[in-house]
């Protein structure tokens, strides 16, 4: 049989059954088996529900703590206490083999700045190099193609291992398919999964996507419930009435496009009016007595 040296730089579809076992026992001199899982922007509420979800699916009791799974509600901190504190997790935390960063855009000021981007992604590869660990990022595409947004999106495409697309069925939303943009190891079957009636993730038999048209995708009109996250726009409205508490119309129209664009929005004036009039409805703003616009923070999305 071959040693380890040799068999670490052999590719997997080339080594005996009885290879691949002794690497798989023999490659790491300690098991890494505990999951560092960060959230950037959902409450606590929101955060408990996915650490639960987790720890059904891998089998575990979701009543009590586990020693496999580390979880991070980070929300209410800037980007630069993000990094610190997944810096301090990353490299204090015993047996951490993978971490998971939901939303890797939120450890950034402006996923636009190549500054910015090329700060994190150093760190990120500095931190996988230096605890030898799996780091997992998750970042929105743009609307209208399938790029991930801003300049961090396109240097994390350069630098990541594995690219992986996840999107709704677009004539099932129940449905996401799952399939390799990228990847330098072996490709893999695109799959699909669907949230089972337990609020867990399960195959979908037999699921054939639609068949992609040539060219560019077509754009479908814009839709500011469906086509922003609840995060995104409680983050940029928080960041728009943070310089005022009050607005007119058009100076409301400006500061929002401003504000959602810091969140990978990009908008025209036919968009922000539609914005505008789906923050009204939702009573996320109000307008009471022909007075300026306010912000409703408790609003019910």
């Amino acid at each position: 049989m071959n040693n380890l040296k040799e068999l670490l730089v052999k590719p997997v579809w080339q080594m005996t059954g009885e290879e691949f076992l002794f690497l798989s026992r023999h490659a790491s001199v300690q098991e890494k088996r505990k999951v560092l899982y960060i959230d950037t922007e959902q409450s606590p509420y929101h955060c408990l529900k996915v650490m639960k979800r987790i720890l059904r699916m891998a089998g575990l009791p979701d009543d009590r703590d586990s020693d496999y799974l580390e979880f991070l509600a980070l929300r209410k901190y800037t980007p630069e206490q993000r990094i610190s504190i997944v810096e301090q997790a990353i490299y204090h935390s015993p047996d951490i083999g993978l971490v998971i960063i939901d939303g890797i855009r939120d450890m950034v000021y402006d996923i636009n700045s190549p500054g910015e981007s090329t700060r994190i992604i150093s760190k990120l590869m500095q931190w996988t190099d230096d605890r030898q660990i799996h780091i997992h990022t998750i970042l929105h595409q743009n609307k209208g193609d399938e790029n991930a947004r801003g300049h961090i999106g396109t240097e994390l495409n350069n630098k990541a291992e594995t690219v992986l697309l996840v999107e709704k069925d677009k004539g099932n939303s129940d449905i996401s398919h799952v399939s390799a943009m990228h990847i330098r190891a072996m490709d893999f079957e695109p799959f699909a999964f669907r949230i089972n009636d337990r609020a867990l993730p399960e195959l979908a038999e037999g699921y054939k996507p639609e068949a992609r048209k040539p060219g560019r995708p077509s754009v479908e009109k814009f839709d500011p419930y469906k086509d922003i996250s609840e995060p995104q726009h409680r983050a940029a409205l928080e960041a728009a009435f943070a310089l005022k508490e009050e607005y007119g119309y058009k100076e409301l129209e400006d500061t929002l496009i401003k504000t959602y664009l810091a969140e990978g929005v990009r908008l025209n004036h036919q968009n922000a009016v539609a914005l505008i009039t789906m923050l009204r409805n939702k009573r996320m703003i109000v307008q009471e007595n022909g007075r300026k616009y306010s912000f409703k923070p408790d609003y019910h999305y």
